[in-house]
């Protein structure tokens, strides 16, 4: 498993996330099937961090999400967001 890390723009702060590739492509798939960019479900995700651990949240986030059987969970829009990833 190796990580990626990628730069993300939340409500015009930026912050980087280091994700296992697995990781990214569940939260890609989760936001194809809400209908959501990635960026809007990351900005979704980031009122929720743990002790401001953005990575952490998404991860627990993508685990939530498949123990509901798939089911979106209830999380605030997401104002503006973009994701670029870090070489």
């Amino acid at each position: 498993m190796s990580r990626v890390k990628r730069s993300v723009i939340i409500a015009g702060h930026k912050t980087s996330i280091s994700l296992e590739d697995e990781f990214w492509n569940a939260l890609k798939d989760i936001a194809a099937a809400r209908h959501w960019t990635l960026s809007k479900l990351i900005a979704s995700i980031y009122p929720d961090r743990p002790g401001g651990n953005l990575s952490s949240a998404i991860r627990i986030y993508i685990l939530n999400y498949h123990r509901a059987g798939g089911r979106s969970q209830p999380h605030k829009e997401a104002a503006s967001a973009s994701v670029a990833r870090d070489p």
